[in-house]
């Protein structure tokens, strides 16, 4: 029963990461404003092509999120979901601190916030690992397609 439930692990974690990109892919490239503001912020930190730069990450978070999601090509997916974190994680969001939520004043309406630190980053490249390391599991595009080969394949004599 363990081993059952083990092959389920991944499924949370691929879905809520896969959400999380694509949610944060989405208007880079579905919204103008959207798209020109993070091409703007690129700029600002001195990313070179930041245009390009802008329409890749975009790809890699909204159709990795999905993929993701769907449990297909989780590796590589991984992969580049912990290269865009630690690059959003160096050039953004390490000078901020540790903590998401900066709290910078008070007014009375309630508290002012700054720029969020590194702990998000942190949170998406250990889950993203996990993934790399453990596979998509169950209810994957990955794992139908290994058991589709697996059922092609003639027994060794």
């Amino acid at each position: 029963m363990g081993k059952t439930w083990n092959e389920y692990a991944s499924v949370p974690l691929r879905v809520l990461l896969g959400f999380g990109f694509a949610y944060h892919g989405f208007p880079k490239l579905f919204s103008s404003q959207g798209h020109d503001m993070f091409v703007g912020m690129l700029q600002n930190i001195g990313v070179p092509a930041a245009g390009l730069a802008s329409w890749l990450v975009g790809i890699v978070e909204f159709f990795g999120g999905l993929l993701l999601i769907a449990g297909a090509f989780v590796t590589i997916i991984s992969v580049l979901g912990i290269i865009d974190m630690l690059v959003a994680m160096f050039t953004v969001h390490l000078p901020n601190g540790f903590n998401f939520l900066n709290i910078t004043g008070m007014t009375e309406a309630g508290p002012t916030f700054g720029m969020p630190g590194y702990e998000v980053n942190v949170l998406y490249i250990a889950g993203f690992l996990a993934l790399a390391l453990a596979g998509a599991g169950a209810l994957s595009v990955d794992r139908w397609l290994s058991e589709r080969r697996s059922v092609g394949r003639s027994p060794v004599m």
